[in-house]
């Protein structure tokens, strides 16, 4: 039985706020799956390599499987859940499925979400812009044409 004292913490997620009792040494990708239930974040390398488990913390994207839980506490984090606007898609989701930029989805929430964060600071990216927001991202099912055409599809609309 793990003896390790519990820290209450309180996580502003999708805009709503939970107070967890958690041990300090848990990442976010764990509280957000486990303790949340909000299983859009995917777990994959665990070692921040890949983006899986991207979330945006203050509208930046940011590794959940490097952040422990604790240091997300008073900022504003953002999963793929919390993007669309209750039964409505985000733009961008709808994007993504528009231009067939998602296979097997495990890398989609990340990559939906880092270029959600890029379009919020450059509404309108070149190809090459958005190349280099999603390069921490990977993909090992779509080779990336379709993703970067979905985002500047998006962008070029200006939905």
């Amino acid at each position: 039985m793990d003896k390790t004292p519990k820290k209450n913490v309180k996580l502003t997620v999708n805009k709503e706020l939970y107070e967890v009792a958690i041990n300090a040494n848990r990442t976010l990708l764990e509280v957000l799956r486990e303790d949340l239930s909000l299983t859009g974040t995917k777990e994959s390398c665990g070692q921040g390599a890949c983006g899986s488990c991207t979330v945006l913390l203050d509208g930046l994207p940011v590794r959940s499987c490097l952040l422990l839980a604790v240091e997300a506490e008073g900022r504003d984090i953002t999963t793929i859940e919390g993007l669309s606007q209750g039964e409505n898609l985000h733009p961008l989701q709808e994007a993504f499925i528009e231009h067939h930029a998602i296979q097997c989805g495990f890398c989609s929430p990340g990559m939906i979400l880092t270029a959600s964060a890029l379009l919020g600071v450059n509404p309108k990216p070149t190809e090459n812009e958005i190349r280099h927001a999603l390069s921490g991202n990977i993909c090992r099912c779509t080779g990336y044409a379709k993703i970067i055409g979905a985002v500047k599809a998006l962008a070029d609309s200006g939905r």
